[in-house]
C-alpha cells in the first residue's frame, strides 16, 4: 500500500503516431524543492520506488516517479520504435519541464538505469546528477544485441528472446500472476539460491523465459531488512502488468541496438554519478569489470555501494540501506 503522502497524477509528455502520451506518476515532496526523477525498470512500475518516495522527500526533494510508457495505466504506443532511448529520455524531459525545473538529479533501477545513463549524454544540460542501480555505466562496443547473439549462439538468451514481437508476450501474459511472483522472486537475493541450484545452459529452440526461474513460495518474500513483498505488492503489480500486458515493457529490450547507433558516439557522462547494486544481484556478472571501469569512464564519479545479502530488486529488498547510500549523494550535488 502506498503512503498518504505520496500524491498521483497524470502528465501529458509527449507523442506517438500523432496520439498524446500520458505517464501516470508518483510524486511526493514540495514543488519547488530539488527535484529528483526515480526511473523503473522491468518488470517492475512506480510502485517500486514506494518507499523512497517518502524517504526522498522527507530529505527536503521534491521526487517524481512515473509508469513509463507501456507500463501499467501509463499510455501504451503500438509501435516498437516508439519505445527507443530518444522517446524514453524525452519523456523524462517532459516531467522536469512539467516540474518547472532547470535540472533533476535522475535515478535508475534496471532498465530505469540505462534510460538515465543515457539520457545523461543525451540531455546533461538537464542533469545535475546520476545514480544508476543494478545495471552499472558500460557502454558497448558494438550493438549489444548483435553481440549477444554471436556469444550466445544457440543457447537460450532472454534478452534475444525477447526480440520477436510475439513469443514472449503470449508467455508472459498467459497467467500474469504466475510471471510477477516467479520474475520477483527468482532474482531476489532469497530466490538465488534457488536459482542457482536449478542453473543450466537451456537451448533457445523451444525454452521460454520462465523456464529459467525456479517455482517461486508464496508471498512473502524476505531479505536482510526482513519482508520485502508482501501479497499486496505483488498485488500491485499484477494489477499493473494486466493493465499494460508486456508488448510495451519487451518492446525496451527490442531497441538497444538501435539505442546505441544514437548514443554510441557521445560523450561519457560528466556530472556527478554514483552506482548502488545488490551484492547478489546476478546482472553484475552479466557486465565482467564494469565496477571496475566506471572511474575511468566517468570524470565525477562518487563511487559504487554493494549492499550485503540484496539480490537484484535492491530499493524494494533493502530500503533502510539503499536510502542509506542514496541520500547523502542527492544532498551533495544540489547543495
Amino acid at each position: 500500500m502506498l503512503d498518504p503522502a505520496i500524491r498521483t497524477r497524470r502528465c501529458r509528455v509527449g507523442e506517438a503516431a500523432g496520439a498524446a502520451v500520458e505517464l501516470d506518476v508518483l510524486e511526493a515532496g514540495e514543488a519547488g524543492a530539488p527535484l529528483v526523477l526515480l526511473a523503473h525498470g522491468f518488470p517492475e512500475a512506480a510502485y517500486s520506488w514506494r518507499h523512497q518516495l517518502t524517504s526522498i522527500a522527507a530529505a527536503g526533494f521534491h521526487v517524481i516517479a512515473p509508469n513509463q510508457r507501456g507500463y501499467a495505466t501509463s499510455s501504451r504506443p503500438e509501435a516498437v520504435t516508439d519505445y527507443g532511448i530518444t522517446a524514453l529520455s524525452g519523456d523524462l524531459v517532459a516531467l522536469i519541464d512539467d516540474a518547472g525545473a532547470a535540472q533533476a538529479t535522475i535515478v535508475g533501477h534496471d532498465w530505469g538505469a540505462l534510460i538515465v545513463w543515457e539520457m545523461a549524454r543525451l540531455h546533461p544540460e538537464r542533469v545535475n546528477g546520476v545514480v544508476g542501480v543494478s545495471v552499472p555505466y558500460s557502454p558497448a562496443p558494438a550493438p549489444p544485441v548483435s553481440l549477444m547473439k554471436m556469444r550466445f549462439g544457440d543457447e537460450f538468451f532472454y534478452i534475444v528472446y525477447f526480440q520477436p514481437v510475439g513469443p514472449a508476450e503470449r508467455e508472459l501474459e498467459a497467467d500474469v500472476r504466475r510471471t510477477m511472483q516467479s520474475m520477483l522472486y527468482g532474482v531476489s537475493g532469497s530466490g538465488l539460491p534457488d536459482a542457482l541450484a536449478s542453473a543450466q545452459p537451456r537451448p533457445a529452440a523451444g525454452t521460454g523465459f520462465l523456464d529459467t526461474v525456479p517455482t517461486p513460495p508464496p508471498p512473502p518474500f524476505t531479505g536482510p531488512e526482513g519482508i520485502w513483498l508482501t501479497e499486496d505488492d505483488l498485488a500491485a503489480y499484477v494489477e499493473a502488468f494486466e493493465a499494460s500486458g508486456f508488448f510495451g515493457p519487451v518492446s525496451y529490450y527490442r531497441n538497444l541496438d538501435s539505442n546505441w547507433s544514437i548514443t554510441n558516439s557521445l560523450p561519457h557522462p560528466s556530472m556527478p554519478s554514483m552506482f548502488i547494486g545488490g551484492e547478489l544481484d546476478p546482472v553484475l556478472s552479466m557486465s565482467p569489470g564494469a565496477l571496475d571501469r566506471m572511474p575511468e569512464l566517468l570524470p565525477d564519479f562518487r563511487g559504487s555501494v554493494l549492499i550485503p545479502g540484496a539480490g537484484h530488486w535492491t530499493q524494494q529488498e533493502t530500503p533502510a540501506a539503499f536510502d542509506a547510500a542514496l541520500l547523502p549523494f542527492l544532498q551533495t550535488v544540489t547543495a
